[in-house]
Formats: C-alpha cells, sequence, structure tokens
C-alpha cells in the first residue's frame, strides 16, 4: 500500500480548525505574554507573506531554523506550513562541528535565526 504525501490532517489544519472555532482561546503563555489562536494565526500569516515575498520561500524549499524556544519559533513553524516548506529543527545550543553536520544533513536552502545568533 502506498503512503499519501500527505496525511488526511496535519497539526496544521487542527490549529487552523481550533482557530476559526475559538479564536479568542489562549494558545500559548509565554511569561507575561498570552498569545491566543487568532494572535498566532495573524503572525503566521504575516510571516508566510515575508517569507514567500522576501525570501523566494515556495512550496517543497526546506528551511533550516535555528531560533530559541519563545513565541516567534511557533508562528514562523506555523508560516512554513502554510507556505508547504519542510522545516529541519536546529538545536540553538549546538555549535561548531555539529551544527555544521544538522545544516548539511538538513540539505536546507534558507537558515532563519535570530538577530545576533552566530553558529
Amino acid at each position: 500500500r502506498r503512503l499519501s504525501s500527505r496525511p488526511p490532517v496535519t497539526l496544521l489544519d487542527v490549529f487552523q480548525r481550533h482557530a476559526r472555532r475559538r479564536p479568542r482561546q489562549p494558545l500559548l503563555r509565554f511569561g507575561d505574554e498570552v498569545y491566543t489562536y487568532e494572535d498566532m494565526e495573524r503572525r503566521s500569516n504575516r510571516a508566510a507573506r515575508a517569507f514567500s515575498r522576501r525570501l523566494g520561500l515556495r512550496p517543497g524549499g526546506t528551511v533550516a531554523v535555528f531560533l530559541p524556544n519563545e513565541p516567534a519559533y511557533v508562528w514562523t513553524w506555523l508560516a512554513l506550513a502554510k507556505l508547504g516548506c519542510p522545516m529541519a529543527c536546529l538545536n540553538c545550543n549546538v555549535r561548531a562541528r555539529a551544527l555544521r553536520h544538522a545544516l548539511a544533513a538538513s540539505r536546507a536552502a534558507l537558515v532563519l535565526a535570530s538577530a545576533g545568533e552566530r553558529g
């Protein structure tokens, strides 16, 4: 039996269903900040537009993400999923040889990192 290239329900599908049904429900708490489904939907849409227009991202292009565990990571993941871009998650605590290996293995055409991040 051949596997489908896309599962019948993805995490993005689940997120978007919740965003439509309960937009003001909290999704993420980070320190004193609370982000609703609506907040994440809006931010991820904005990021997806920027990634597409400014960076030329298209479906299928793998993107390595080198971001700390913070809200931007979530809307970046959602934006890439909306664009159909696989995301290679890089551990921000890894440096030097291990980071170079992870980047090479990801075969990513682009790396998204937080400002000031140096590998």
